[in-house]
């Protein structure tokens, strides 16, 4: 975890449209999925500095890194100009798309200081509106960031960001029928692979799994020029889709697609690690992860493969993972407690914190990886009551998951 202004929530969220579309600067998710509990190296107790021009930490980047220098660019301009919009708003968006790219939330941090002289405004520019909505829902404040979406969509019906984050906030809320609407919105304004994939991701979920899968293949194939970051984003949702439905080929298939195109993407990876830790396959997460040990959402996949894996980096991943937690805790963020569920569960082995950090979770956000900590916390812990909201949930939008099915079966069996 890293000291910042305001923290990032888990993640995750990642799903409407690709931040480095030419449509618009949107999701590239998420973190729930749609969101990403994404962080950098730290000590078990936050540091504050003596003063603002204190230096924390130096991140290297290689000169020939095209975004290094583009963010580099910007920085110089904007320091010479703070306080122009445009300046303001090129800086933010780039920094802010660097946490997809790389899982460091310092992006975050320096987005909002970029925007501070328009941040505390109840009005400000629709463009500062749609940003601060962003960052606001990496922080959980999912009301918020709508209030801000919906101004800036009051102001501008065409904003094919507002309607991508509108859309994203909505499914992590599971309000699916709002979500639709808001994809339904963003169709004209997107390339036709982001409108299809857009509705596919709610029917995923609504009991049209199958046909979601059958479209967005489709799509995929009419389009297989489609801007690269598009097709990754896509490609990720088939993936996913295709996993809960138990046809793990095609989600194998689909996944490696993605990790072809080149692009770093933190949730792809973790997705990816998550299907191979699934299918008992810990060697190939640490050879995928090698270098991933910097974001939290990765790190707790390396110390799941290495617990698997029987490897000697188990203990040591397990207590760095325990220190960036307990530091996040001291400082009041608890925007990852479904990362922290997983981690108490599986590497801790305490069922009783499992199960509350897995319910305060699923009160805020409502998707497939969120249930499932609530269904397998609740079955460690023999408690089938406790995981009433995600049979709920499952029941009354039809959500299809053998994983999920499996596990309340299990649950069931315990009454």
């Amino acid at each position: 975890m890293h000291r910042k202004t305001r923290r990032p929530a888990r993640a995750t969220i990642e799903r409407v449209i690709p931040l480095s579309s030419p449509l618009c600067a949107a999701i590239r998710q998420c973190l729930s999925p749609l969101l990403l509990c994404l962080s950098a190296l730290a000590t078990a107790a936050p540091y504050t500095p003596a003063n603002d021009a204190q230096v924390l930490a130096t991140v290297p980047a290689r000169a020939s890194d095209p975004a290094a220098r583009e963010l580099a660019a910007l920085r110089q301009a904007w320091r010479k100009q703070p306080n122009d919009l445009a300046t303001a708003l090129r800086l933010a968006e780039r920094s802010f798309a660097q946490v997809g790219a790389e899982g460091d939330p310092r992006y975050v941090g320096q987005a909002q200081a970029v925007l501070q002289p328009w941040w505390t405004l109840p009005d400000p520019p629709a463009a500062v509106r749609v940003l601060r909505a962003q960052l606001l829902q990496f922080d959980h404040r999912f009301d918020a960031a709508l209030v801000d979406l919906d101004a800036a969509l009051a102001a501008d019906p065409d904003n094919g960001t507002a309607w991508s984050w509108r859309t994203a906030i909505l499914m992590v809320q599971a309000d699916y029928a709002k979500a639709r609407e808001s994809c339904e919105r963003l169709a004209p304004l997107a390339s036709q692979l982001i409108a299809v994939a857009c509705l596919a991701q709610v029917d995923a979920v609504t009991g049209h799994a199958a046909d979601a899968a059958n479209h967005l293949r489709a799509a995929l194939d009419a389009k297989p020029q489609a801007d690269p970051a598009e097709r990754l984003w896509s490609l990720t949702r088939l993936a996913e889709n295709e996993e809960r439905r138990g046809a793990y080929p095609q989600a194998e298939a689909a996944f490696r697609a993605a990790l072809a195109l080149g692009l770093s993407d933190v949730y792809l990876q973790a997705a990816y690690a998550d299907f191979l830790l699934d299918r008992g396959r810990p060697a190939e997460v640490l050879t995928l992860l090698a270098d991933g040990a910097r974001a939290d959402v990765l790190l707790l996949r390396l110390a799941l493969a290495a617990k698997a894996a029987g490897t000697r980096d188990a203990s040591r991943w397990r207590d760095a993972l325990a220190a960036r937690f307990d530091a996040a805790r001291q400082r009041g963020d608890t925007s990852h407690r479904k990362e922290e569920s997983r981690f108490v569960l599986a590497l801790q082995g305490d069922t009783a914190r499992a199960l509350q950090l897995a319910q305060q979770n699923f009160a805020e956000q409502r998707e497939p990886a969120d249930a499932r900590i609530l269904l397998e916390a609740a079955l460690a812990a023999r408690q089938p009551g406790a995981a009433r909201p995600v049979l709920d949930w499952m029941t009354t939008h039809r959500v299809e998951s053998v994983v999920l099915q499996a596990l309340a079966a299990q649950l069931k069996a315990l009454r």
